[in-house]
């Protein structure tokens, strides 16, 4: 009798608060249904899932997948949802992919024409996944790399002024596929995401000014941009317009306005309001949010303002989301 296999939504259901070796077991299992599957050494693996024309390469840390609710890697919201193909790489740890058998592994898929089998590709990455997806873009000319808060490299003689990873530091970034704004230069398009309130990752994107570079602002999500993106519903099909090739600034701005009613943002930006003793402006953001939501603690900080004397002018009419 053959095997049973199961829909990627079914499978997905299963994927929740599992351990880590039972959860790469299942995903390579998954993998060798319609791709394959295959280590990349210690701390690395592959896995390729061949369901369509478009092909996204994502580059996920296994503990960071294993955190969300559901557990499954941001493949499989495409393959799911818009039968794309997926090449999931993965981290078991903080690496930056920076390991031979890693760039031995694109070689070979350059040398095989790989990525000519598809009529789109798009590389995907947060952080050190942002920069790997950006580093091995280079592999496959012409694609699309949506980067979240990417590093440009470690190298300390380029980015000593950023001391966030020290021990990452001694990683080999000037070898194969290293220095990420290089590498971007055969892509259509590079869309990089920051926000402009982290001083390292403000001078990070700075350095991956290019002619095909998009970069998007967004103040106030931290580090935390994937997970986000992830909860306000816009991550997935942003990846799907990049494929596309419909994503640009006016696309994107028009999804994130979504954020004036997400409240993780909302009380990032009241923090930074407090933060510049802005009183009158607070008390008017406050009133937005409690006109546009009727968050409580936003009308209670709008209540102690107005204690203190502060007059708001007439408000405007709140325009359509």
């Amino acid at each position: 009798m053959g095997q049973v296999t199961m829909s990627f939504e079914e499978y997905q259901t299963n994927l929740a608060d599992l351990p880590k070796p039972e959860w790469l077991s299942r995903f390579e299992t998954k993998a060798e249904e319609t791709g394959y599957f295959e280590s990349l050494g210690d701390n690395h693996s592959a896995a390729f899932f061949d369901e369509g024309k478009t092909l996204l390469v994502s580059f996920e840390n296994i503990d960071t997948v294993l955190s969300r609710p559901d557990a499954r890697p941001m493949a499989f919201h495409l393959i799911a949802d818009h039968g794309w193909s997926a090449l999931s790489i993965l981290s078991d740890g903080d690496s930056w992919f920076r390991s031979p058998r890693i760039y031995a592994y694109f070689d070979r898929l350059v040398d095989d024409g790989f990525f000519e089998d598809f009529d789109n590709v798009v590389f995907y990455g947060e952080g050190a996944c942002g920069y790997a997806a950006a580093a091995y873009s280079v592999a496959a000319p012409g694609s699309k790399v949506v980067a979240l808060r990417p590093q440009a490299t470690l190298d300390p003689r380029i980015a000593n002024w950023d001391t966030r990873y020290r021990k990452q530091r001694r990683l080999n970034f000037t070898d194969r596929y290293g220095y990420a704004p290089d590498m971007i230069d055969a892509a259509d398009t590079a869309y990089i995401f920051f926000d402009p309130e982290i001083a390292e990752d403000a001078m990070h994107a700075a350095l991956f000014t290019k002619p095909n570079v998009t970069k998007l602002r967004m103040r106030h999500l931290g580090y935390q941009m994937e997970r986000h993106l992830t909860q306000m519903k816009i991550l997935p099909e942003m990846i799907f317009e990049a494929g596309e090739g419909i994503l640009d600034e006016d696309v994107f701005y028009r999804a994130y306005r979504i954020r004036r009613r997400y409240l993780p943002y909302l009380r990032g930006l009241l923090k930074h309001l407090e933060a510049g003793g802005r009183d009158g402006l607070t008390a008017l953001y406050c009133r937005s949010v409690v006109r546009r939501t009727n968050r409580p603690m936003f009308r209670k900080k709008l209540d102690e303002l107005l204690t203190t004397g502060i007059r708001l002018p007439e408000p405007l009419p709140i325009p359509a989301e």
